[in-house]
């Protein structure tokens, strides 16, 4: 059910004053040579990206041979990188690894293909290992004329603070409930009118967390997810972890969910003026890095799911 980004770029919605700021500066003529796109996971950081790229590219026109070309992944001035999908475990690889971003580079260093300008997306940066991290550094540190990197994340603070100092930051806001629902509707046309309004409801302005909600049919592992943090035994949280590994992508379907429910729990404290804030972030950056190392390191995913409950429910 997740949206190509290439293809979803063409119909972006939303984001008109990030999209304003990078717009007026390559009008400018003094475009930043790096970007970095931040904002929730799922609220379109990939889309957006993908739409500056065709705005450098000239290829915001779908019937244009730019933007076919962007459309189609073959643009010869435009690199993607991001995680690698190992085939044979059947999931994305735990980091970025050097040797993903040494392209870069060469990539940069050469004349652009169509005689203007050259785009490299970096989604996902806060998976850039140490090496790959310091390869970037190196490439942001004497960047060449007519090129610009975007680098989108989640989780900025776990990028290297001197990469973060050489980006100009574009935060992307939610998205209102109209620009959710209409990009739902468009993703998933037979969609039933209660599902979407589930969906449209928990989304918090991101479509991601909306298609993810759709994915948990019926709202199962959402009530899940909602016990735990009310507290479960050992035994039902051993139920719990059954139930989630037996779902395709169940996994990642329920950190998804148990992560945007504690940021949500997070941001609703700290309007409040309560100190539990605090402690709702603490349990949410320990269940993203318990998440990470799981699939970093090939972990056990039940030992895994146990950990992140018994932390969900501390908090």
């Amino acid at each position: 059910m997740q949206q190509d980004p290439r293809i979803a770029s063409l119909a972006l919605r939303g984001h008109q004053a990030a999209s304003g700021v990078f717009r007026a500066a390559l009008a400018s003529g003094r475009l930043p040579h790096a970007w970095l796109i931040t904002g929730a996971p799922g609220i379109g950081k990939a889309t957006f990206a993908f739409r500056l790229a065709r705005a450098v590219l000239g290829g915001e026109d779908p019937s244009s041979p730019e933007g076919r070309r962007i459309s189609a992944a073959t643009h010869a001035d435009l690199l993607v990188v991001q995680r690698s999908y190992d085939e044979k475990r059947q999931r994305y690889r735990g980091e970025i690894v050097a040797d993903d971003v040494r392209p870069i580079t060469a990539f940069l260093h050469r004349t652009a293909a169509e005689g203007g300008w050259r785009v490299v997306i970096i989604d996902g940066a806060e998976w850039l290992n140490r090496s790959a991290a310091n390869a970037l550094l190196k490439i942001l540190e004497e960047p060449p004329p007519k090129a610009v990197l975007l680098l989108t994340s989640s989780a900025p603070g776990r990028l290297l603070p001197t990469i973060r100092s050489r980006c100009r930051r574009l935060e992307l806001a939610p998205l209102s409930t109209e620009d959710v629902r209409h990009i739902v509707r468009q993703a998933v046309p037979d969609i039933a009118d209660d599902e979407l309004q589930r969906s449209v409801a928990g989304a918090h302005g991101a479509v991601g967390r909306a298609l993810a909600l759709l994915a948990d049919e019926g709202g199962r592992m959402a009530a899940l997810v909602e016990k735990i943090l009310s507290g479960v035994s050992v035994g039902q949280s051993y139920d719990i972890a059954e139930t989630v590994l037996r779902k395709e992508d169940g996994f990642n379907l329920f950190f998804s969910l148990l992560s945007d429910t504690l940021q949500e729990c997070a941001r609703t404290a700290a309007r409040r003026g309560n100190a539990e804030a605090a402690r709702f972030a603490q349990a949410w950056e320990a269940i993203m890095r318990l998440q990470s190392e799981t699939e970093r390191f090939n972990l056990d995913k039940q030992e895994t799911l146990l950990e992140a409950m018994t932390i969900a429910s501390k908090a």
